[in-house]
């Protein structure tokens, strides 16, 4: 080696003081000092944290809640209302839960749930102490960053530990797990989570919430749904699928990932899911409404129960059947709608400004159209365009409707020049449309107009259908047992009831002649009534003059036999004596009832002189099945009898003649079966539309009027309004039910072309009343002449 080479040891130091050998080993001996100094740091760091969690231990241990909501695990389910045939009808309470044993939550379920929360659910001892680590790390870069939840940890969370995001209740939370997993097996704590977790739409628990979300069982879902489902405990409100469905698909196609990397599902089953489109139920998706039936069984339960009716998981079980159920829903609504579109338009429900720009309308429109949501077929919508031919919506959907011709026809007064500003249809008006079996839209209004239908099963009292009113939501007042009502006409038949123990027959004749009463007969002022139809047809048979309805006989009939008698008489259907005062006015009608008190009475007649208790409840049992309480539908017997068999069998006959030929004589022209009795009923004024009638396996009322009584119309009646809505309830109800042919009991005869008590034949019984009255006679030509001569002066 050359003298001149420069030993490396030796080289010149570099401009800026590279160091020297000496400086060098001053460094090395820096680092390995500095190097111990952080060794025994971390050393004494870890012995830091073991005194720490030692000191955590041995003082907040001691002081962790007892578990036993979790060893005995009771979570708030609310009161579920079941129809006879097991439809869902309805549930009360702060929560919507359905809890489901862990070995009934199907597997694809656990695992989409393991997947997105907790993989190693099964592996751990209740803490993922290397998400805790990391958790730590990002907790002190952000003290609200928060991650490494187990589930066990979620379950301390969620029943015994705040919200509150500190490390404190971090430390907590995992010192309760490490106790929980001490005292519950993983299944137990896993059913725990899968019934307690809150996952939006008020639903706690996965079996609700596939309901909810889904409208099926949990049983029932597939890859995809348990996917999306497991991803609402992240968020609730940040990924609810019908609300943010495009964050909620993001989250449910990660989960998909997870479970297929985890190996819960196939590769094959991984594709499939990600490529299949979710069907959601929509909060108007209801399958049965029911909602007045609900809401008389929830009053029921909480009468026995009190508040531990929301929580205790209490079903009730009622008589209603769920297809009869939607058949007096829909029948009694279109009824009502019916009316409605006769009535003169009141005007829109608001109005509103609508931007100028077309990209804009939309959001609008949906912001508007939330405080006037859509009541089942009758659909809010607001108008874009108005012209008195043609006017175009917008729907809550967002879709555009186009409505000409008829379907203008109910507004047309909303859209004359001389449209006052409440009532004119205009651009950003809210408005209603209905649309038709052919898909013909038609501008209309929410009725005023309410109605009520029953229908009871004569032969055991069981309810089959309740429909309280035209909607739930507007009016929670149940008409069928709250509201009281003049019957008019309808009650007509329990005067001739009376009648028949007092010797009238079918056959006896009564005179359909003018009455005049004073102040002193009728117990008010001065009474003059007239017939429906203003005219009087002089001397007829009791069965014609029902079929026709006619006034002045049933007044006659209870002239004769005693308004006294035929108050007490009519107790035995139920009715209360003082609410049907004794004076002659009782003779049409003009006491007060209930539609429930109409139909217990006629269910009389039906069922051979039987007054049987409307049911309701069935059973009531807690959430694992166990009877509470239950009450049988029990057959008929002898002590229910008010009726001889021989009168209900002859009314029976009277009120079939109403149906086949008198003033309900479209029900048996429509529904072809012979086995049809009833009656209709129009009070004073037309205040009030009635239709009381029955086949002899199940009798339906129906009520039509105002709730501050007002006129319906001059031309409204019983026969119009009721009969048409009880027509096509029971065509769905009577569907497959066998003719009925009554035999006749022993004691009636027949004479004279009608049935009758034996004893009454050949004029044996009265054979006639009031026949020396006049009847006015129609004028003659001269005369009708003459009046139109006074008139025209």
């Amino acid at each position: 080696m050359s003298s001149s080479d420069p030993s490396p040891e030796r080289a010149p130091a570099p401009s800026g003081g590279a160091s020297t050998p000496r400086s060098r080993r001053s460094f090395g001996s820096l680092l390995l000092l500095m190097l111990a100094w952080l060794a025994g740091l971390a050393a004494a760091a870890v012995v830091g944290v073991v005194l720490v969690a030692g000191v955590a231990l041995a003082v907040a241990y001691p002081q962790l809640p007892e578990i036993a909501s979790l060893t005995d695990y009771r979570p708030k389910l609310p009161l579920r209302v079941f129809s006879s045939d097991g439809v869902l009808l309805g549930e009360f309470g702060e929560e919507r839960r359905n809890f489901t044993p862990i070995a009934q939550i199907p597997q694809v379920m656990k695992n989409a749930v393991l997947a997105a929360e907790d993989a190693r659910f099964y592996e751990h001892g209740g803490v993922d102490y290397k998400g805790v680590a990391r958790a730590a790390i990002e907790n002190l870069r952000d003290a609200r960053s928060q991650g490494a939840s187990t589930i066990t940890m979620q379950v301390a969370r969620n029943f015994y530990l705040s919200t509150e995001k500190t490390f404190t209740r971090k430390i907590y939370e995992i010192l309760l797990a490490l106790k929980i997993e001490r005292q519950l097996s993983k299944d137990q704590i896993l059913e725990a989570y899968m019934n307690q977790i809150y996952l939006g739409q008020r639903a706690n628990g996965f079996a609700a919430a596939s309901e909810i979300y889904f409208g099926k069982k949990l049983a029932d879902v597939n890859i995809a749904e348990a996917a999306m489902l497991a991803g609402l405990p992240k968020a609730p409100s940040a990924y609810n699928p019908i609300a943010n469905p495009k964050r909620a698909t993001l989250r449910q196609r990660y989960i998909i990932e997870r479970m297929f990397e985890n190996g819960f599902i196939t590769e094959a089953e991984h594709d499939a899911a990600l490529e299949q489109k979710l069907h959601y139920r929509t909060p108007s998706d209801v399958a049965v409404h029911a909602e007045y039936v609900a809401e008389q069984v929830r009053q029921l339960v909480f009468a026995q129960y009190g508040e531990e009716t929301y929580t205790r998981g209490l079903n009730a079980w009622v008589t209603i059947d769920s297809a009869q159920q939607m058949a007096a829903y829909r029948a009694l609504r279109r009824g009502l709608m019916d009316y409605e579109l006769k009535r003169v338009y009141r005007g829109p429900e608001a109005y509103i400004d609508l931007p100028a720009d077309p990209a804009l309308v939309d959001a609008r429109v949906a912001e508007a159209l939330s405080d006037h949501p859509d009541n089942d077929d009758l659909r809010s919508a607001v108008v874009l365009e108005a012209a008195p031919r043609k006017v175009v919506a917008m729907l809550q959907s967002g879709d555009t409707i186009t409505v000409t011709g008829d379907g203008l026809k109910p507004v047309t007064s909303g859209l004359s020049d001389k449209a006052g500003p409440k009532t004119e249809i205009r651009r950003g008006a809210v408005v209603r449309a209905l649309q038709d079996a052919k898909g013909n839209w038609a501008l209309t209004q929410l009725p005023e107009v309410e109605g009520a239908l029953v229908a009871v099963d004569p032969r055991t009292g069981a309810l089959r259908a309740m429909v309280g009113g035209f909607d739930f939501g507007k009016n929670k007042f149940n008409h069928v047992t709250q509201a009281w009502r003049q019957p008019g006409s309808s009650f007509k038949p329990f005067i001739y009831s009376a009648a028949l123990e007092k010797g009238f027959t079918p056959a006896t004749v009564v005179n359909d002649a003018p009455l005049f009463f004073d102040a002193s007969v009728t117990g008010s002022q001065p009474w003059e009534p007239k017939n429906y139809d203003g005219k009087f047809e002089g001397p007829m048979t009791l069965q014609t003059a029902l079929a026709k309805s006619k006034n002045m006989v049933s007044i006659r009939i209870l002239q004769s036999i005693g308004a006294p008698y035929a108050q007490q008489w009519a107790t035995r259907f139920g009715f209360e004596p003082e609410r049907h005062p004794a004076y002659l006015t009782m003779a049409l009608g003009a006491g007060s009832v209930t539609p429930l008190q109409m139909a217990t009475a006629y269910g009389v007649f039906a069922n051979g002189g039987y007054r049987v208790t409307p049911v309701l409840v069935t059973r009531i049992t807690d959430v694992k099945g166990r009877v509470l309480q239950e009450t049988h539908l029990k057959p008929r017997d002898e002590s229910m009898r008010v009726l001889d068999e021989r009168n209900a069998f002859v009314m029976g006959t009277l009120l079939q003649n109403v149906a086949r030929a008198g003033t309900a004589a479209r029900a048996q022209a429509t529904l072809k079966r012979p086995d049809l009795f009833g009656k209709t009923g129009t009070t004073n004024d037309s205040m009030d539309a009635w239709f009381a009638g029955y086949q002899p396996t199940l009798v339906a009322v129906v009520w039509i009027g105002y709730d501050t009584p007002k006129k319906l119309g001059d031309r409204e009646t019983g026969g119009g309004r009721a009969l048409p809505v009880w027509i096509e309830y029971m065509q769905t109800a009577l569907r497959g039910v066998p003719v009925f042919e009554p035999l006749a009991p022993p004691g009636v005869v027949q004479a004279e072309g009608v049935w009758m008590y034996e004893e009454n034949r050949n004029g044996a019984g009265v054979s006639s009343v009031g026949l020396g009255d006049a009847v006015p006679q129609a004028p003659t030509s001269e005369e009708r002449k003459t009046i139109l001569d006074l008139f025209n002066r």
